[in-house]
């Protein structure tokens, strides 16, 4: 009874393997019909004049990053950065997020803001953070998920027509106890896999539908050319302070040395003295 059951099983699995393979090659299908039209489109028609050409689908998920450098005085940094932050957790941009946020102070203060945020809002808030030569920095980059999308989404497909098929067979009456107990296992198998799937899903539309920006607030080349100057100067006591401990313990080392070396010198030099005059 648990062969046949086995080789039940074996045989569901290898269906929905099968339907799997047919939902890929039915979907290539489609893609290569829809792109004929596409190309039709380029060739013109009786009256001789091509018609203009339709807008390209790139079939494209962008999740886009924003990383921007702002040079600010150094008593703006903690204004500026609070005020960004301020209307990220406002929402008056849009539905916003604050990822994190690191500031310090000092001789060169400088603060970091990581937010998730709207396409809308995304420029608005640039705008907040900075303007015209205050943004020494910026650039984008976006992460193409069309294929992981794609991916995730035969990936739940699958594992769903998986786990309907393996509940059919938990409602069979027939199956006997360690039948029922190896279905139960691969059945919560299927449904931790699917749930990890959706999982990734949300994460993945998350990224698609909104945009991280990460702000680098710093203070002006001038300003921390000065706090270098002034960092120089302050270190001067202790750079010295350091050769002179070195040479310290490089004569402390060579002491002893010297001590041998130069009776010995001496020996064989007045050795040498007295062979000259025999």
């Amino acid at each position: 009874m648990a062969y046949g059951f086995a080789k039940r099983l074996l045989a569901a699995t290898l269906a929905v393997g099968l339907l799997g393979a047919c939902s890929k090659h039915n979907a290539a299908t489609m893609e290569e019909s829809a792109a004929v039209p596409m190309a039709d489109l380029s060739k013109p028609d009786a009256g001789g004049s091509a018609p203009s050409p339709a807008k390209a689908d790139l079939g494209v998920l962008l999740a886009y990053e924003h990383r921007l450098r702002i040079r600010l005085p150094g008593e703006r940094i903690a204004t500026q950065a609070q005020a960004v932050q301020a209307a990220c957790n406002g929402g008056k941009l849009g539905a916003c997020a604050v990822l994190g946020m690191n500031q310090s102070g000092g001789d060169e203060p400088s603060a970091t803001l990581q937010v998730r945020i709207v396409p809308e809002g995304v420029e608005p808030l640039i705008a907040l953070a900075g303007k015209g030569d205050e943004i020494s920095e910026r650039s984008i980059q976006a992460d193409d998920l069309a294929t992981a999308v794609r991916n995730n989404t035969m990936l739940q497909d699958r594992l769903q027509k998986e786990h309907a098929r393996l509940l059919e067979f938990q409602d069979r009456k027939d199956l006997k106890v360690a039948d029922v107990l190896t279905l139960s296992n691969r059945i919560a198998e299927i449904e931790a896999q699917l749930q990890g799937a959706q999982q990734e899903a949300a994460q993945q539309q998350r990224r698609i539908a909104t945009q991280l920006v990460t702000f680098n607030f710093e203070t002006t080349r001038a300003q921390a050319s000065r706090s270098e100057i002034g960092e120089a100067f302050r270190d001067f006591g202790g750079i010295v302070a350091a050769v002179i401990a070195f040479l310290i313990r490089a004569f402390a080392v060579l002491l002893p040395v010297l001590a041998v070396l130069l009776p010995l010198v001496w020996l064989i030099r007045r050795t040498l003295r007295k062979r000259r005059k025999a």
